[in-house]
């Protein structure tokens, strides 16, 4: 049974007359057809007896029959009322759908309003969104591999990038020079903004690369990603340019205990809050709790940050072929930042990384 049959089953057994999926990462992942459509509406509907149907823009419609989409797909131009068509086609299927399933996390007010205009006496009660996360959160061999490649991309993205680092050079001209590298290689798409965050601006764990001078005897901070056939990859190294002070130094330490702890203690049956707390109480006992200030991890896959959370109240249990990020960070203002991040897929008895780069400091002069 494809995920998308499992999708139509689901809408079956819970007694629905439709399911409308409005996520690009949920349809890319139910259809194989990836798009980011922008402002364009970009829908796939599922029913309980009857074939599925995708609702694209009018320039996708031949892309999404490449992909070998075997059901039909029907296309708008962009001066159409799109809610106008989809409510027509619906209603050749069924004349008058009541119980729809929708995406909650991801469906926009505004069309959500639109599709309501369509269907007055419909209810919307029913949230497709755990359906999807979960069907998406074991991963199978073939998406192992393809993170798998991605992880080797972004170790190469690392070795160019610690090449880069120079004195006087930007924190910009070092992520340009790594991503020129990949696009060498026909890696042409990263997974996110890749950050090259020098000394004290790394203290900013959500801040972007800028024009920073890069200046001798402080830590610089990558995190980066690339994506191999729809899969990403999601990774953090801190390394040191010229010599650290003692507090430098203990930062990176501390930083990296928890983090090599949290990722050997990571296994089937461990409940996720559980590996979260691992981490912190190490950084907490080294005196810099209140500077590690997110959750310890998220799933990944297709997308950077996919369910589930690994953080304080998320009792659920770690079950092999689950992926996520083990990055714990340590970031101090005015000081330095520090993040060590592997994403790592759930084995029989363990946990394996996507990335190999070394997490020992890495001095570079």
């Amino acid at each position: 049974m494809t995920q998308l049959e499992k999708v139509q089953q689901w809408v079956a057994e819970q007694h629905l007359d439709i399911a409308y999926i409005s996520n690009p990462e949920s349809i890319q992942y139910l259809t194989g057809f990836a798009s980011d459509p922008i402002e364009r509406v970009l829908a796939l509907f599922v029913f309980p007896d009857h074939d599925p149907f995708i609702f694209a823009p009018a320039l996708e419609v031949e892309a999404v029959k490449d992909t070998g989409w075997k059901f039909p797909v029907y296309g708008y131009l962009d001066h159409e009322p799109a809610f106008d068509m989809i409510a027509g086609y619906i209603k050749q299927i069924n004349p008058n759908p009541i119980h729809w399933g929708i995406e909650k996390e991801s469906l926009t007010v505004d069309r959500f309003d639109l599709i309501k205009n369509q269907f007055n006496n419909a209810d919307f009660e029913k949230n497709v969104t755990p359906v999807v996360q979960n069907l998406r959160l074991i991963k199978t061999s073939s998406e192992i591999a393809k993170l798998d490649a991605a992880g080797r991309e972004a170790d190469f993205a690392f070795e160019v990038g610690f090449n880069a680092i120079a004195e006087g050079k930007s924190e910009a001209d070092v992520a340009a020079e790594l991503e020129f590298a990949l696009k060498k290689r026909g890696v042409m798409n990263m997974s996110f903004d890749t950050l090259v965050q020098a000394g004290a601006h790394a203290a900013e764990p959500h801040g972007a690369t800028g024009l920073n001078k890069i200046e001798k005897n402080e830590l610089i901070l990558f995190d980066l990603g690339t994506v191999h056939e729809g899969y990403i990859s999601d990774s953090s190294r801190t390394v040191a340019f010229g010599t650290l002070n003692d507090k430098q130094k203990d930062i990176y330490d501390v930083c990296l205990e928890a983090q090599l702890t949290a990722q050997a203690a990571a296994k089937p049956g461990m409940v996720a809050e559980d590996l979260d707390k691992l981490a912190r109480d190490i950084i907490s006992k080294a005196g810099y709790g209140e500077y590690f200030i997110h959750r310890l991890g998220h799933g990944m896959g297709m997308g950077e940050h996919e369910f589930p959370s690994i953080m304080e109240g998320n009792k659920m249990v770690l079950q092999e072929g689950m992926c996520f990020s083990i990055e714990p960070g340590i970031y101090i203002p005015g000081v330095a930042g520090v993040r060590i991040e592997d994403c790592v897929h759930i084995t029989k008895d363990g946990a394996e990384p996507f990335t190999h780069t070394s997490k020992e400091l890495k001095y570079i002069n």
